[in-house]
This record gives structure tokens, sequence and C-alpha cells, in this order.
């Protein structure tokens, strides 16, 4: 082993206080549990922040497609064939036409505005955000009257599976007297919940038919949404595209779409990270401060050892692994308890709300109806690595000033 049982020895028995070494030792735990409490925060907020992005991500992806295609001067009206034509492109798993407008939907509960989707039947719960969190009859998504809502948009209408939620359209039906906006009532037969707020009370889904007829685009749609297999490989997926339609369509894909969102994600986490990588720097340096007191008051023993023929390597090693061992165990606790906050956040973020009395994650804020949080394996072993060499450079300086302090010096003075 690179520590003899006499080095172990020394080093474990120098960390245990005594009445007039109880300062030193004090400053050691600080040490340790500063280390610690850094790598577990770094450890929550970098999960927090990868379960940001993932959710996000996946709940955007799941309501929209991945590539979204539009005509270049309005509705597509040929539109089957191209679609068609674009299911047998490479790692392209499904491609939607959809019917897209906004209105302002009413009930005797309220009003809000939304977003009209219009989609076939045998598309609708082909999305997996649907087929999970779906309540009411798929079979009776059909025909001239139909929709299915969020459920925090039915929660503000006030309305239930089986009432009528009115649709008034902006663009409306000119009349001598001017333009009267177009209204009609539809019957609720679901709701979904997909966990994002803007999405769960903001839109509504109808038959495509309904739809075309609604804003009066017969045998027409505004979008052809595209669902590929790899969301990072879609610039492949849209160069083909473009290429099958021959330039005569515009082409929007999610990272055009939420690029800033995610960028904003990505700088916030990576500042984040550099912010929380001080407490952990802050703490390496409470372990230089307390070894080279350690060294300081041990003066008279490192002469002793060095005169019965302790090398200066011995020395040194008992002093490194000293402080080594702070280091090493306030980041494994870290590690520990940061995997373990991060894997329990929200029963713990709801144990703390039922305390307090106040809603700490507002959905309103921060889309997300729960606090995600996603443990990486590989971001935890950079942590660790980061926090566990900070420790042991913290430990060198002192270590090597205490190999080369002069006996002769230290039993004159001590």
């Amino acid at each position: 082993m690179i520590f003899d049982a006499f080095e172990r020895m020394v080093a474990f028995r120098y960390l245990r206080a005594r009445r007039k070494e109880g300062f030193i030792s004090v400053i050691a735990g600080f040490s340790l549990a500063g280390i610690g409490l850094g790598v577990a925060t770094l450890i929550v907020v970098m999960a927090v922040m990868n379960g940001f992005r993932h959710e996000l991500l996946g709940r955007i992806l799941g309501i929209n497609g991945h590539i979204g295609v539009y005509g270049q001067s309005g509705p597509m009206t040929d539109f089957d064939p191209l679609a068609q034509a674009m299911r047998g492109l490479p790692g392209v798993t499904r491609v939607i036409p959809t019917v897209e407008g906004q209105v302002f939907a009413t009930s005797g509960g309220g009003g809000t505005g939304a977003i009209v989707r219009g989609v076939r039947p045998e598309d609708m719960f082909t999305r997996p955000v649907f087929q999970k969190n779906f309540r009411g009859k798929v079979d009776e998504f059909g025909g001239e009257d139909a929709v299915v809502i969020g459920y925090r948009l039915a929660e503000k209408l006030g309305v239930r599976i089986g009432d009528t939620v009115s649709l008034i359209s902006p663009k409306g039906n000119a009349t001598a007297f001017g333009t009267v906006p177009r209204m009609r009532g539809y019957r609720v037969v679901g709701t979904f919940n997909v966990g994002m707020f803007e999405y769960d009370s903001g839109f509504v889904f109808m038959p495509m038919e309904a739809a075309q007829t609604y804003f009066r685009l017969p045998g027409a749609v505004t979008q052809i949404e595209v669902f590929v297999e790899n969301p990072d490989m879609v610039p492949d997926t849209r160069k083909s595209i473009n290429e099958l339609t021959g330039g005569n369509a515009r082409i929007y894909d999610w990272q055009q779409a939420n690029a800033n969102f995610f960028n904003a994600i990505q700088v916030e986490r990576n500042v984040m990270f550099l912010i929380l990588t001080l407490i952990i720097l802050v703490a390496a340096f409470n372990i230089i401060s307390s070894l080279i007191m350690l060294v300081k008051d041990k003066g008279r023993d490192i002469a002793i050892l060095r005169t019965m023929g302790a090398s200066r390597g011995m020395i040194m090693r008992i002093f490194f692994l000293s402080g080594a061992s702070v280091g090493v165990v306030g980041t494994l606790a870290g590690t520990v308890l940061g995997v373990w906050f991060a894997t329990h956040i929200e029963a713990i973020r709801q144990f703390i709300q039922s305390i307090i009395g106040r809603e700490l994650f507002a959905a309103e804020i921060y889309f997300l109806t729960q606090l995600p949080a996603r443990v990486e394996t590989g971001e935890v072993v950079t942590v660790v690595l980061m926090a566990l060499g900070l420790s042991l450079a913290a430990t060198i300086y002192p270590s090597w000033r205490a190999a080369n302090l002069d006996p002769v010096e230290a039993l004159r003075y001590e």
C-alpha cells in the first residue's frame, strides 16, 4: 500500500481532537461538512437542471412534431401524397397533417384564449403523451362536435367530460354590419394532462374535418407534423424533406422553434455549476488552513519523528493522509446525500409544502407540475473527481511544509 500502518495510525490520531487541539479538529470538521454540502448541492442542482431540460423536451416534443412543414403561401391542399412520401423517409416515425388556429374558449364558468389543433382520430392517440395521460372515451373523438381539452383548461372553464365548450374565432363572417365572430359549441369527450402548464391550460384538439369546417379550410391543412426517432438528428431529416418538397415549403424544426429557451437553460446550468463549485473551493481552503495549523502545532512531534529515523516522504504522507481523508470522506458523504436528495426531491418538496402551507413550485411559473430531477452518472463522477482533486491539491503545500521542517529548529523553538 502507499501508506503503511504506522503512517495511517499517526495520521488518523492527529485528526482526533484533544483538548488543546480541539480548535484544529473543529476547522477540519467544518471543512468536511463544507465539501460534503458543496458536493451534495452541486449534484442536486445539476440533477434538477437536467430534469427540467429532459421533461420540457419530452413534453414539448410529445405534443409538437419534431419538424413542422408549412406551405409557402398559406394552407396546404394536396397534402396526403406529401405526407405519405415523408413516412417513407429514414428515421421518420409518424407524420400527422394538422389544422391549427387560435380561438377564445368560453363556458358558463369563464373564458380564455386557446389553440385548436385539428387531427384525424387515428392520428390523435399515436402520441405517447396522450396514451398515458388521457381521460375519457377514445372512440367518441370524431364527428363534428367532439373536442379534447387540457385538464387545466377544463378547470379554468368549469367544465367536465360531457359538457359543452363554445369556441369563438377571431376570423368572423363578413356581414352588412361588419365582421361577426364565428362561434360554435363543442362537446368535451376527454381531457389530457401532459404535465406542462402551457399545454394543459391552452390546447384544444378536435377532429380534422371539424377543424377544417370551423376555420374554413376545406380539404386543406395548415401544417404537417413530422416525428423522428432521434430528435438530435432532425437536420438530416429536414434536408431530406426539403429535397422531397423541391424547396416549395417552409420547414421549421424543434431546435429552431425552441433554441432560445433551451440555450437559456444550458447557460443557467453552466453558471450554476461554476458558482456552486466555489463552495467546494472554499472548503478546500479550510483544509489548507487546518493542515497548516496542525503542522505548526505538531512541529515538535515532527522533529522527534525525524530524529528517530522517519524520512521526509513519511512525514509528507502522514499529513497528506490527514488532509486527504477529510476531503475523501466529505466527498463520499456529499455524493450519497446529493443522490438521495435528488431522487426524492418531489417527496421532500411536498413534505415542506405541507409544513409551511405555501406552494414552492408553481406550475404557472415553471411550466411543469412536478419538480423534476434526473441524476446522470457521468455528471456525478465529474463532480466527485473535481471535489477529490481540489481536496487532494489542498493538502500538498501543508504536507510539503511539514516534510521540510528542520528538526533542530523545531526542537529549539517549540
